[in-house]
């Protein structure tokens, strides 16, 4: 399997550290940590989740983020 992320991914990612670290140092690390481990998590767990605007969307439970993902 391949992951790939968007340049604008990237971008949120980025601006989610950035925001994040501003609040508290250290959690802006934590951050990119649990959005990496569930982007990780699609190697085992890839399809299984919920489907908007024709995207699997797999819901961060530690941050308001999600990640939508196509499988070819």
């Amino acid at each position: 399997m391949r992951i790939c992320l968007l340049d604008l991914a990237e971008l949120d990612l980025q601006e989610g550290y950035e925001f994040y670290e501003i609040r508290e140092i250290g959690v802006g690390g934590y951050f990119l940590d649990s959005l990496f481990a569930k982007i990780d998590s699609l190697i085992l767990y890839s399809g299984i989740h919920s489907k908007c605007f024709g995207y699997y969307r797999m819901l961060c439970s530690r941050f308001p983020y999600a990640v939508c993902y196509a499988i070819k």
